[in-house]
């Protein structure tokens, strides 16, 4: 997992490197589309959720585009017709939901644009497909997730003919290469490690990052981590809260921040120490948070790729503060190696 966090910057430098050809191809197919559906499990679910944003702004696609779990779409919604496109996401291309969601999209003629890691050939019922970097050796994975948002955001870019967001997204690995050095990541995890429970909380396109990096947490350092919306947080969840918890609030610059604004006073209020992801300049949020780690000042639509590599970062160093093993996911554990041989994935 370390090795892969660290590995981040030269992988989104790398990322669409081979695949003008087939990013245009898809691009040119998902614009004559009525509607783009999105569609992955886990942290797949978590990149299509931003995926569907970015479509509908820097796609110009508006409310034809939308995400889904997959096994809701395989298992609940109308099947896609003719005039649909699914993209679908799974860095394995084995993940069972999401092989349902694209062959039932076939079946009904939807065109299929497959997002998944190099050597992966399970969803190669896709009509294009989008490959990110080479299978993570860790379990909890983090450079496939980054590359897939880079993909989609390249994508949706081309779908829209947005210039000026292709052009933000080439900045983005010199920013990222930054931020995984502008703190003692090891010291932060120390100060913050052993809480009863971890609320990651966003807004907007980092929504999906607060579900993220609660599932890094989870993954990784195996914590009680919630991500929640922020305007979800404040409408009950909130009344758990406790003054030995963490709040891990993303607030970067945009419509929900007002809102995370109103999570961290909510906090505060509480007494849970809050670690924002906020501007430098953002003394409002600083005023009310024990630490306060700097985000690059980037479009709100780009700033998920940005954003969660400081989740990613303190999911591993609780981890090896509390002498857990980040990659496996407690595969050597008997218990866990039971529980896991009970399904499939």
């Amino acid at each position: 997992m370390h090795d892969a966090i660290y590995a981040q910057p030269g992988a989104l430098r790398l990322a669409t490197r081979g695949q003008d050809d087939a990013l245009e191809a898809a691009a040119a197919r998902l614009r004559a589309q009525e509607r783009v559906l999105l569609a992955g499990v886990g942290s797949s679910w978590h990149a299509a959720l931003v995926g569907a944003l970015l479509f509908a702004h820097a796609g110009r696609l508006g409310h034809r585009a939308r995400a889904f779990a997959a096994s809701e779409l395989a298992g609940y919604w109308p099947e896609p017709d003719a005039r649909t496109a699914l993209v679908v996401l799974s860095h394995r291309g084995r993940t069972r939901a999401a092989l349902e969601a694209l062959a039932r999209a076939k079946a009904g003629g939807a065109t299929g644009v497959a997002v998944s890691g190099k050597g992966a050939a399970g969803l190669a019922a896709a009509d294009f497909t989008l490959r990110t970097v080479e299978q993570e050796a860790s379990g909890c994975h983090t450079v496939s997730y980054t590359c897939a948002l880079w993909l989609l955001a390249a994508l949706a870019a081309r779908v829209g003919g947005d210039e000026a967001l292709a052009h933000e997204l080439e900045e983005l690995p010199d920013l990222l290469a930054t931020l995984l050095g502008q703190e003692a990541w090891e010291e932060l995890a120390a100060r913050y490690a052993g809480r009863p429970r971890y609320w990651v909380v966003g807004g907007g396109p980092n929504a999906a990052t607060a579900y993220e990096g609660a599932l890094k947490l989870a993954e990784a350092s195996h914590a009680t981590a919630l991500g929640l919306e922020c305007e979800q947080f404040l409408h009950g969840p909130l009344a758990a809260l406790e003054p030995a918890d963490v709040v891990v609030l993303l607030a970067p610059p945009g419509a929900s921040r007002a809102r995370c604004l109103d999570v961290a006073r909510a906090a505060h209020a509480v007494g849970a120490p809050l670690l924002a992801l906020a501007p430098e300049d953002d003394r409002e949020l600083a005023a009310l948070a024990a630490e306060t780690i700097a985000l690059p000042p980037v479009p709100e639509l780009l700033s998920p790729i940005l954003a969660v590599v400081p989740l990613q970062l303190l999911a591993y160093h609780l981890a090896v503060h509390h002498g857990v093993n980040p990659d496996t996911l407690r595969a050597e554990e008997p218990a866990h190696a039971r529980a896991r041989a009970a399904f499939t994935l």
